[in-house]
């Protein structure tokens, strides 16, 4: 695992979740919520910018009891930047116990205080929009175009021909290539005919081809249909563009809620998921796969990597887990439903209890991720 690699990860780490924390602090101050501090990182403070009411100041590696001894700085919000380059926080006022002010988060509406909550996720959308602009302005889209077929094998019996374009399969809509190579992970092969719709010079075809087992390489078997779909990116203009950048987010959305289905009910293992160090890896390898076509390729594989990644973290952070952006909202859906809060004391211990399963699981994650290393 190399420096780079290292920094280049950390710095997708924290764009990623500076543009979260900001969706919560951009929320809070259009409700008029006090915004004590905007941090990005977390530990012991680097470099603080803060008003005492007549200036700015930047202020070098002060603590917390600097701040509670300068009553002047409470009424502006610090903008910290801290030692440890994980993580990063947009701390309110009255977040955590009740404080008779009006501008505490604890004393805003409901419908507020769940806007609040739920923007830093919906910022995670923001960006992976942001940079699938980039990336599909850039270099085009990946259209679910067939390359080609096997002599011999189901699709090529089937007549499926190079041009095709791939509509459907399965019952499931295809609008990407990417979407051909995950359809076997979220639906079983076991030869059962799929059905398939395709365009033809602009007509639609359907034909059902059944998938059969082929030897790999590695002496295994698996199901296949033997056609390739490797067409080279498509540039679609600005309509386009728009068009195929909210489909991106929206795929790597539903690809991140059906791979935690199969999390859940045991069809993907444990030693699959990465955590930090395993992400690291892959920034490295992003890196090393694509230095040989040059700087551009290099840039948008990294952006690539970091709309699954942000696209991923919107997703679990909404999850109803304590602790959580979802634990939360799920707490004030029932604020709102029994129309006064659950006591303060239940919250505290649900919040205490799933943030140490929270933790158990990240330090699960972390070994697994050093047990992949080496």
């Amino acid at each position: 695992m190399s420096i780079g690699s290292i920094v280049l990860a950390i710095l997708v780490f924290s764009v990623i979740i500076i543009f979260h924390e900001f969706g919560h602090f951009i929320v809070a101050k259009a409700n008029h919520v006090g915004v004590i501090e905007f941090s990005l990182g977390m530990g012991p403070r680097i470099l603080s910018w803060a008003g005492d009411g007549t200036k700015h100041r930047l202020l070098i590696f002060k603590s917390t009891a600097y701040f509670e001894e300068h009553p002047e700085y409470d009424e502006h919000t610090i903008y910290s930047w801290k030692i440890l380059p994980f993580g990063g926080s947009c701390m309110m006022l009255g977040e955590e116990e009740d404080v008779d002010d009006e501008r505490s988060f604890s004393r805003k509406s409901v419908w507020a205080r769940m806007a609040i909550i739920f923007a830093g996720p919906f910022f995670n959308f923001i960006l992976a929009f942001i940079l699938s602009l980039i990336v599909i302005g850039g270099i085009g889209h990946d259209p679910a175009v067939i390359t080609g077929t096997d002599p011999g094998s189901p699709a090529a019996e089937a007549g499926l021909q190079e041009g095709d374009v791939i509509k459907e399969m399965g019952g499931s809509s295809i609008v990407v290539n990417r979407e051909i190579s995950y359809y076997p992970i979220f639906h079983k092969l076991d030869g059962s005919p799929v059905h398939f719709v395709i365009e033809r010079d602009g007509k639609e075809m359907e034909m059902d081809i059944a998938p059969k087992l082929v030897k790999q390489e590695d002496g295994s078997e698996k199901y296949q249909f033997g056609f390739f779909h490797s067409a080279p990116r498509e540039k679609v203009g600005f309509l386009g563009t728009l068009k195929y950048s909210a489909y991106e987010v929206k795929f790597w959305i539903d690809t991140t809620i059906k791979s935690l289905g199969l999390m859940i009910t045991g069809q993907v293992s444990t030693k699959q998921i990465s955590g930090p160090v395993g992400i690291v890896q892959q920034v490295g390898q992003v890196v090393e796969e694509s230095r040989p076509d040059g700087v551009t390729t290099v840039v948008m594989n990294l952006l690539m990597f970091s709309i699954l990644i942000t696209a991923n973290l919107g997703v679990m952070n909404l999850l109803p887990i304590p602790a959580l952006d979802g634990g939360r909202l799920l707490f004030l859906i029932i604020e709102l439903i029994r129309r006064k809060p659950l006591p303060r004391k239940v919250e505290t211990y649900v919040n205490v209890g799933g943030f140490a399963v929270l933790m158990a699981l990240m330090v699960f994650i972390l070994a697994n991720d050093i047990i992949k290393l080496f």
